[in-house]
């Protein structure tokens, strides 16, 4: 769709949300508000999108990318001056502009395919999404003729009694006539309860030139939606939550209990996994087949293989490789990486260190900044004494080594393949393969010491 250019408008502070982000930079069901928008637009075959920004406009095209055109509404006079903003950077070519909301992540990129189809069939000035709610409360109302032709669209503030009794409602969301449009706009006057220059109006503005304006009542009710208080956004979340729930176990995924499951619709789970209570999988997260995870585990942005067995842990920015298990009470930080068959045990924290096919770090141990090889077997309490309070170091523990209990490997350090470290040691140097270290004191007795010390 060449001709076609979407402007989103994400410029709102969201007063009622008591927010220091502006309102499309909540996140509900993994995603950024305006980013369920934009991939609904994208979905419905619209690649060329503008945003319009104003609160906060810097962190909005930070946390987006670049494949987006950006306007600056500096101050927040409306809609109809939210859309004349995008007028510079609108092509020639681009003939039909659509408007949506971006704090509307419920609206389907089914409804706005049908919108753009129903506006160029009809050849309308414009062409306005409309949905019907059984509580329009805050909405604007369509009011009609006897003919069922749109007259207006009257905000909440400006209506009277009547019109508020009307269950159809804008939803927001239009496709123009680039030149109609413009022009119109620049006709606007603020006249309403709100002192604003109102996007609204230009449909009336062009039915008084007897220009064709087309309404499409095909909305369904939750596409009306829009994201104006906290209440709103956990009744959103909900929603979307059950519809990734419901995705998976048709896909083929076993969710023990899905009220106390939370999974964000970025996910993708491979049939036959099951899903225990109170996890959260979150993110850019892939996970493979036959896996068991939970109860009470988080995961995020990671990569898990197949048959992998995590409870009660978290899993951060990491990948595990097939059939390991892990936890409980097992912490995974960023940029950890298990090979096929890992055990990593309870009360064990993993931050930047790769683990090698077979290895087993069972218990109560830190591994920081290294590199442990195949078959290697780490005792409880090791530590990997990476920092120095200046720099980290890395230690490197090759193949089939043997970490005794309690030692602490202070780095940079190399354990060769085989070695072995006695309990409680203390290694400050490289220990050769095959060999055993041992760093401790001499153990001394004193006979009585307490006895006498009692008297």
């Amino acid at each position: 769709m060449q001709d076609v250019v979407a402007v989103i408008l994400a410029a709102g502070k969201g007063t009622r949300m008591k927010s220091n982000l502006p309102k499309v930079m909540h996140k509900v069901g993994g995603k950024y508000l305006v980013q369920h928008v934009l991939d609904a637009v994208s979905s419905a075959g619209v690649s060329k999108r503008v945003l319009v920004i104003g609160h906060g406009a810097e962190l909005v095209r930070e946390s987006l990318n670049n494949g987006y055109r950006y306007v600056l509404q500096k101050e927040q006079l409306g809609t109809g001056h939210a859309v004349l903003q995008a007028e510079a950077v609108i092509e020639q070519a681009e003939q039909t502009v659509m408007v949506v909301c971006g704090d509307m992540p419920l609206l389907s990129s089914d409804s706005l395919s049908r919108l753009i189809e129903r506006h160029r069939q009809t050849r309308a000035g414009a062409t306005v999404l409309t949905a019907y709610l059984g509580n329009p409360t805050g909405y604007g109302r369509i009011v009609r003729d006897e003919h069922g032709r749109l007259l207006r669209i009257v905000e909440e503030k400006d209506a009277s009694p009547e019109e508020k009794k009307i269950n159809e409602v804008n939803t927001g969301t239009y496709c123009f006539d680039r030149e109609l449009l413009f022009s119109a706009l620049k006709d606007l006057r603020p006249n309403n309860a709100q002192g604003e220059y109102y996007l609204t109006d230009v449909l009336t503005i062009l039915l008084n030139k007897n220009i064709e304006v087309e309404v499409m009542d095909e909305a369904e009710e939750l596409e009306a939606l829009g994201i104006n208080s906290r209440q709103q956004l956990a009744a959103v979340e909900q929603l979307l939550r059950q519809r990734t729930l419901d995705r998976l176990m048709t896909e083929g995924v076993t969710i023990i209990d899905p009220q106390s499951t939370f999974i964000d619709d970025t996910v993708q789970i491979a049939s036959d996994t099951v899903i225990y209570p109170f996890t959260f999988i979150e993110g850019q997260t892939k996970i493979g087949h036959e896996c068991q995870l939970g109860p009470m585990s988080r995961i995020v942005d990671s990569v898990l293989g197949n048959a992998v067995r995590v409870q009660n842990s978290v899993i951060l920015e990491s990948r595990v490789g097939d059939d390991c298990n892990i936890g409980p009470f097992a912490y995974l930080r960023p940029e950890t990486r298990l090979e096929r068959g890992v055990k990593v045990g309870d009360f064990v924290e993993l931050k930047k260190s790769w683990v090698g096919e077979g290895s087993k770090i069972p218990h109560l141990s830190y591994v920081g900044d290294a590199t442990v090889g195949p078959g290697v077997n780490i005792g409880c309490g090791t530590i990997t004494c990476n920092y120095d309070g200046i720099h980290k170091h890395p230690t490197v523990i090759e193949e089939g080594a043997f970490i005794g209990s309690n030692s602490n490997l202070v780095a940079p350090v190399k354990i060769g393949a085989y070695a072995i470290t006695g309990a409680g040691s203390t290694i400050t140097k490289d220990v050769p393969e095959y060999s055993l270290a041992v760093e401790r004191s001499q153990q001394k007795i004193i006979p009585n010491w307490n006895r006498k010390r009692s008297k």
